[in-house]
């Protein structure tokens, strides 16, 4: 008999010094979403998922007024550090009304397994004609690496699928925003093979606790290990450089001025 999963809250492995060192690349490639985003001066805007704000800070400097939030205590106390104004808060329970010109998120959207709600307080959240722009995991992000992680919890009798992130279709999350009242500009799904300077372990080292957490602490170094092994064939290279198998979903939408 399988044994039961054991909810693991993400608040507890989300640590700025870990992902400083394993998991740079992120706001790295999310820069490019900033083009997107056109952030102006004087605008308020929200970061949603604003992790350890590295991001939130380059649409201050637009001149823009930016407030963040963020899951993880140790993620807001890292941003807060750079001087800027962020809150802990689960986006599900966002509760602004009409404040902002721009809804902002980066890498953070799967992590929310309510995307119905999440579009709900985005668009509470935004002024008339306000903008929510935003790229996330979509359909097929790092399947390999998701199978290799839940096959190896499979084997030591647990069933961790429900660690899985919400990773939707450029269809789906279109009749998605569009239920929610927005206007969908641009919606694209594209894949983004991720060279990972910190290989394959600091990776799941940042985003392979949910798997490996429901194991006992004694269990998880060997799992990881296999995992590892799992993996290699398919996304480590000769030299020994590792390729995440990114697929990103990226979108553009606007509220009806009316």
């Amino acid at each position: 008999m399988a044994r039961e999963a054991t909810p693991y809250p993400a608040t507890r492995w989300w640590s700025p010094e870990r992902y400083a060192k394993d998991a740079a690349f992120v706001p790295q490639l999310g820069e490019a979403l900033l083009e997107l985003l056109k952030p102006k001066a004087g605008e308020r805007i929200l970061d949603l998922g604003c992790g350890e704000g590295t991001l939130t800070e380059k649409i201050a400097q637009s001149g823009a007024e930016v407030v963040g939030v963020d899951v993880s205590p140790e993620m807001v106390e890292a941003a807060k550090r750079r001087g800027l104004e962020v809150y802990l808060l689960d986006a599900h329970e966002l509760a602004y009304e009409r404040e902002f010109d721009a809804v902002f998120s980066n890498a953070a959207l799967h992590w929310m397994k309510d995307p119905a709600r999440i579009i709900a307080n985005v668009a509470r959240a935004l002024k008339p004609g306000g903008r929510f722009v935003a790229e996330m995991g979509g359909h097929g992000n790092v399947a390999a690496i998701t199978v290799a992680l839940l096959a190896v919890v499979k084997a030591r009798g647990v069933d961790a699928r429900d660690a899985v992130p919400y990773f939707p279709t450029a269809e789906e999350y279109r009749e998605r925003l569009e239920a929610g009242g927005f206007v969908v500009d641009y919606i694209t799904l594209f894949p983004r093979p991720t060279p990972l300077a910190a290989g394959m372990e600091g990776w799941i080292d940042v985003f392979g606790a949910a798997y490996l957490s429901r194991l006992p602490e004694a269990e998880r170094p060997k799992a990881k290990q296999e995992a590892v092994e799992l993996l290699r064939p398919l996304l480590c290279d000769y030299r020994g450089n590792w390729t995440a198998d990114y697929v990103r979903l990226r979108f553009a939408a606007h509220l009806p001025t009316k």
